[in-house]
């Protein structure tokens, strides 16, 4: 069964296949991230790490039983009690739920880990696909998200409320394991 992982050093050859495997996919429903970003892929991955060490993000991927990453769930801005989401999955798992399971395991670390009680998330009129996952794991859409939101694409923001008494996890809890994961 997939885990949820925290991003570590680790990850970061599976990660980068994971974008590249699935970089045209993505680029159907959301902006390309451009060539730039694979030329300087271990620069901006060091960069994340920062981010995430100074806590104002939280990086996680989702890790299949080979070391596989199956996608990205993240909580980005972290601040007074709210975050907001961002996630991706590989093309070759969307469709079978894999993307809510992981975004409601996200919403109970965001509460129990991180403190927070607000989630919030903005997805593309497009992208059909994103919307029913939102709408799955609990957020309401809340109002428009402009194009400066979604790289020039008109959208919707949702919006989840954490109840700390409310079960959201489908996945098994994320487990300290020492270093990066169980996998190299």
């Amino acid at each position: 069964m997939p885990e949820l992982e925290r991003l570590c050093a680790g990850h970061a050859p599976a990660v980068l296949d994971f974008e590249l495997a699935n970089r045209a996919y993505f680029a159907a429903s959301v902006p390309d991230r451009g060539d730039e970003f694979f030329d300087r892929f271990a620069d901006r991955y060091s960069a994340l790490l920062a981010e995430q060490e100074s806590g104002v993000c939280a990086f996680h991927v989702l890790v299949a039983g080979d070391g596989a990453v199956l996608g990205r769930f993240n909580l980005y801005d972290l601040e007074d009690g709210a975050a907001e989401v961002g996630y991706r999955v590989a093309q070759h798992v969307a469709g079978r739920g894999v993307a809510t399971a992981a975004v409601l395991e996200l919403c109970r670390l965001a509460a129990a880990r991180h403190g927070l009680r607000t989630l919030r998330a903005a997805t593309a009129h497009d992208n059909a696909a994103s919307q029913r996952v939102l709408v799955k794991a609990g957020f309401v859409p809340v109002g428009p998200a402009g194009p400066a939101d979604l790289g020039g694409k008109p959208g919707t923001w949702h919006q989840r409320d954490l109840d700390p008494r409310r079960p959201t996890a489908i996945l098994p809890a994320e487990r300290p394991r020492g270093g990066c994961g169980r996998r190299r």
